[in-house]
């Protein structure tokens, strides 16, 4: 690979977890929002394990999108897995969403690494349909650039329980 960056095991069994739901399972214990980075030695994509919402630490919440930015840092690069509830006028959604995260105020060469390890990253997700790309705060500022990702105003009806 060109970046030198392996994926680690762990990253595609944290996938696996959050895209299949085991029926009986307890839905509050479901993984909502998982991120991943690179490790400390640059040699592995590896799970952000301080850094994972589940079902039920999102109960209650006023504004899902803004908790979930708010767990992005913001002078680093990370990937993320967002498991996104929404509907459309037709019916209810669940998809999964991956987030390419590269803040403005990350190092030109974190923004370069992450960037060229993202292929190998999303050759493990397969079957995702939505990618949203953050490069600064102006794109994660409110839900609206993620609902146009979604297909927009006229295709969103709600996200995450919520009138768009």
């Amino acid at each position: 690979m060109a970046s030198g960056i392996a994926v680690h095991d762990d990253v595609v069994h944290t996938f696996d977890k959050i895209r299949v739901r085991l029926q009986g399972a307890d839905k509050q214990e479901q993984l909502k929002l998982v991120l991943f980075k690179i490790s400390d030695d640059g040699k592995c994509i590896i799970v952000d394990e301080d850094k994972c919402l589940k079902v039920k630490d999102l109960n209650g919440e006023e504004d899902v999108f803004r908790k979930i930015v708010n767990m992005m840092p913001t002078d680093d690069c990370r990937y993320a897995l967002y498991d996104c509830s929404w509907e459309s006028k037709d019916s209810p959604k669940e998809d999964l969403v991956f987030i390419m995260w590269a803040p403005e105020h990350s190092t030109i060469k974190k923004k370069m690494k992450y960037a060229s390890s993202k292929q190998y990253i999303k050759a493990k997700f397969q079957g995702l349909k939505f990618e949203w790309q953050v490069n600064d705060m102006s794109d994660a500022k409110d839900s609206s650039v993620f609902i146009d990702k979604l297909g927009g105003r006229g295709v969103v009806k709600r996200l995450e329980g919520r009138e768009v």
